[in-house]
């Protein structure tokens, strides 16, 4: 009998939540049709998935648009998370009327971003872990992100990921069309060279969700940002990649 977290998987549109003591046969239904380790790679969004910035980046949008003499909250940015900083500082613009420098804006966001983080990002629960168990199974790795390469490198410097751990990396300026088209983990299966069919995309946000099902590709979600209802399209929902058992490289 094997142990798996208790966590919810989605297949022919209905919702089962695992705990406690698989079956010996719990591996076959779980592959979802597929042949046994047809996952050849895994590509990760970057916030929410190997670390928790978004309250850094929503304190830093709201303190570039107070210098403008514009008051936002929080709530403000959920809608346009997972979609970059273009779309992400641009939403909540337009939402309250706000002029708005793409470039000149984004500039100072991050430079407000980088004071606030250095030194408290951490990697999420069982991150290191996750990347230890794909790099020993010999999976290509690729951080597929919505957000500019300066906070992309940020990021990874804080957590203590070297970019050399990821076969690519591909950010918000690589590709026209961001989440939820599924453009960047196309560019990202692409460079890594595995077809989306045998990836598998680990995300926490709606449109991240929907952009790996539309690449083609398996998607594992995490509880980060949103409930496992919003999260309903993936294929695996768990809360931290700590506790998304081996199955989720097995199908």
């Amino acid at each position: 009998m094997q142990q798996v977290p208790a966590w919810y998987r989605w297949q022919a549109g209905k919702r089962f939540k695992t705990t406690g003591t698989a079956p010996k046969n719990e591996n076959k239904r779980l592959h979802l049709g597929m042949q046994k380790n047809s996952i050849k790679a895994v590509l990760f969004d970057m916030d929410g998935v190997l670390v928790d910035s978004e309250v850094f980046i929503c304190r830093a949008g709201i303190e570039m648009f107070k210098e403008k003499g514009y008051q936002v909250a929080p709530e403000d940015f959920l809608p346009f998370t997972g979609m970059g900083e273009n779309r992400y500082l641009g939403g909540v613009a337009e939402k309250h009327n706000i002029p708005f420098d793409i470039e000149r804006d984004k500039a100072r966001t991050y430079a407000i971003y980088a004071e606030l983080v250095s030194g408290k990002l951490d990697p999420l629960d069982g991150v290191h872990d996750f990347i230890a168990k794909c790099r020993k199974r010999g999976l290509k790795l690729a951080v597929a992100s919505s957000a500019d390469p300066v906070k992309v490198n940020i990021n990874l410097a804080e957590i203590g990921l070297t970019r050399s751990l990821f076969h690519a990396i591909v950010t918000g300026l690589d590709i026209t069309h961001k989440k939820p088209a599924p453009d960047i983990f196309l560019k990202a299966a692409e460079l890594v060279g595995v077809p989306p069919e045998h990836c598998l995309v680990v995300e926490d946000a709606i449109s991240g969700v929907a952009a790996g099902r539309a690449a083609g590709a398996r998607v594992l979600a995490l509880t980060t940002a949103f409930s496992p209802e919003e999260l309903s399209g993936a294929h695996w929902i768990t809360g931290t990649l700590a506790t998304a058992g081996e199955e989720v490289l097995e199908w």
